[in-house]
Formats: structure tokens, C-alpha cells, sequence
């Protein structure tokens, strides 16, 4: 039996099989640099099949605890609905739970008294970020953007310029998990955002929340008779819905439809590696008050050029609208000052 031991350099990979019982000694390679692929150490039972053996025989005597349909029904049903009313009144919403509006959430859990509510129109959260292009699996990050990697220690190749993570899904896997595990942060999914909660002032229009539905009632509202929402008040909006599409780019087209945008609705432009990952970062911002712009959905507002299967850009914008979420809740809610606890 061999593990590999992998170190990668500038791009060139240098690999050495030895023996399983050496890892232990070679421990240093599995110490994680900057711009490296740690290798992922695996605990291996010395006797496979004995270790097969046993599970197959635990499996077999193996017998659940009792429990009740109703308790289940009850559990989900309270926990759901306490969470519906807890975040009536929330901090920060994000629309769309895609690999922007997840880099995001995971950089407000930073805030710990921040209260981080992301809304995500499918059941499943990751956006188009499980794949890399053309539906293959491997993930291609420009630096700088491998810096969330290496917060989140998920594994990549490094290239010189870029990096790439052999599974999309892996980095995906990783921000979900230390989006939702932080205290702060709560995923409705399943849920879609139909319209934005606005208060019209001196200036224009400022965005205090956004109005929600079921998924599903969102999709049907052509087919069944009137189904009201509901509203979720927020003190920030960050919108990461993705370019436009059947339920993308929510914000610019309702923001457009409103007359909110008095240079209209540019629409994303064609692809541009080069510039488009700079133009996206660099014009994540509040676009009108309380609505931040973040990810693809900057490319919409802004006329920006798409990058495609290159996600650098998505995740620096998330971390970006997060910082900017909290300067706008330092501008206009004290945060960060004795006026935020009160």
C-alpha cells in the first residue's frame, strides 16, 4: 500500500510514493502553504477486508432509535417558523446563495452580531458553481481570488497565475459549510424573491427589504389565482442572483422596471477574461441606498464584459459586498458604535 505525497511549486508537480506507515514522518508535506495541493491524509485500517467485515456486521444488528412521524413534522415545522419570525427584521439579506452571495454570507460571519439572512430560489444552494465550464468538474480561480481558498483549506493545483481546484463541488461544499454552521446566518431555500420592499425619499427610492414567496408559488402565479407574499425587512440588501436568465439578475430588472436606473439596464456584455473579472470587483457597490450589487449581477447593472468559467471575480465580489454591507451599517445604523446594541 502507497500513499501520494504531492508538493506543487510555480505550477510544476514533484511527487513521491512512500510507503503508508511513513506519513506520519513525512507530516511536513502535508503542511499547508500559501499556493499549494495539501494532500488529503486518509486513515487506512491495516486489514481492509477485516474492516469491511466488521462494518457489514454492524450494519446488519444495527437498529434505530424509536421516534414518532409527528415529532419529525413537529421538529421541522417549529424550528422553520421560529426562523420565518426571527428574521422578519433582519441585518443583512442576500439574495441568491450562489458562489458570490455564499462568499459573502461566509465573510459576514465574521460580524458575529450581524444578522445574515440569504434567500436561494432553488432547493439546493451553490448557484452554477458546482461545475466548472461546459459542465466539467474542475474549478479555475485567478489570483488573488485563491486567498478564500486558503481561509476555507480547500486543496488546489497552483498554476503560477491561477489555481485549480479539481472539484468545483469541493470549494462549493466548503463555503456552505462555513456560511451555515456560524450562529448568524440563516438559509431559507426553496424561497424566491418576487419584488423589493422600497421607501421613497427627497433622492429616490431606498431599498429596506425584499418581498418573498415559495419557490414554486413564484413559478405558478400565471397559473393559479393570487398568491400574496410575504416581506422580510432588512437594514442591507445584497443581491447575487447571476446574470439574467428565467430568475437571474432579479434586482437590475426590477430596478430597471421601476425607473431606478436613469441610464437604463446596459445588460451584460460579451466575454472578456482579461478586463471583466477587474470591471465586476471593482464595480460591486451600493447601487442605489440599502442595495448592494454583487457577483454576475454587477456585469447586468453595469454593462460589464463576462468572464466565464473563471470564479475569482465571484468570490472577491461576495467578500467585497460584505465589507460594504457593514459600512453601510456603520453609515446608517451606528454599527460598530454603543447605538447598535440599543
Amino acid at each position: 500500500m502507497f500513499a501520494l505525497g504531492s508538493i506543487r511549486a510555480q505550477g510544476l508537480r514533484a511527487s513521491v510514493r512512500m510507503p503508508a506507515n511513513t506519513l506520519s514522518s513525512a507530516a511536513a508535506l502535508s503542511i499547508r502553504g500559501k499556493s499549494s495541493l495539501v494532500p488529503v491524509t486518509m486513515t487506512s485500517p491495516a486489514d481492509t477486508i477485516g474492516y469491511a467485515d466488521k462494518q457489514l456486521a454492524n450494519f446488519d444488528k444495527m437498529s434505530f432509535l424509536p421516534i414518532r412521524e409527528s415529532v419529525v413534522s413537529r421538529e421541522m415545522t417549529t424550528r422553520y417558523m421560529t426562523d420565518m419570525v426571527d428574521h422578519a427584521e433582519t441585518d443583512v439579506v442576500i439574495i441568491g446563495a450562489g458562489s458570490a452571495g455564499l462568499s459573502c454570507a461566509y465573510e459576514l460571519t465574521k460580524h458575529k452580531d450581524v444578522k445574515v439572512t440569504i434567500i436561494e430560489q432553488s432547493v439546493a444552494p451553490g448557484g452554477g458553481c458546482w461545475v466548472g465550464g461546459q459542465l466539467f468538474s474542475a474549478m479555475v480561480v485567478r489570483k488573488p481570488g485563491h486567498t478564500l481558498f486558503d481561509e476555507l483549506d480547500v486543496p488546489y493545483d497552483d498554476k503560477g497565475d491561477y489555481v485549480v481546484c479539481k472539484h468545483a463541488a469541493l470549494f462549493m461544499g466548503s463555503v456552505i459549510r462555513a456560511a451555515l454552521i456560524a450562529p448568524n446566518t440563516k438559509l431559507f431555500n426553496a424561497v424566491a424573491v418576487e419584488d423589493l420592499l422600497v421607501r421613497q425619499t427627497d433622492t429616490g427610492i431606498r431599498v429596506r427589504g425584499v418581498v418573498t414567496n415559495w419557490s414554486l408559488v413564484t413559478q405558478n402565479h400565471d397559473t393559479q389565482s393570487c398568491m400574496d407574499p410575504q416581506v422580510i425587512e432588512a437594514k442591507v440588501v445584497i443581491t447575487a442572483t447571476g446574470h439574467d436568465g428565467p430568475m437571474g439578475a432579479t434586482c437590475a430588472k426590477r430596478l430597471e422596471a421601476i425607473g431606478a436606473l436613469p441610464a437604463g439596464l446596459p445588460g451584460m456584455h460579451a466575454m472578456d477574461m482579461s478586463t471583466a473579472e477587474d470591471a465586476v470587483l471593482h464595480m460591486t457597490n451600493e447601487v442605489v441606498p440599502g442595495l448592494i450589487f454583487a457577483g454576475m449581477e454587477v456585469a447586468e447593472v453595469r454593462g460589464c464584459n463576462r468572464m466565464g468559467p473563471t470564479f475569482g471575480a465571484m468570490l472577491m465580489s461576495g467578500q467585497k459586498a460584505a465589507s460594504l454591507a457593514i459600512k453601510a451599517l456603520e453609515r446608517d445604523h451606528g454599527y460598530g458604535t454603543s447605538a447598535w446594541n440599543n
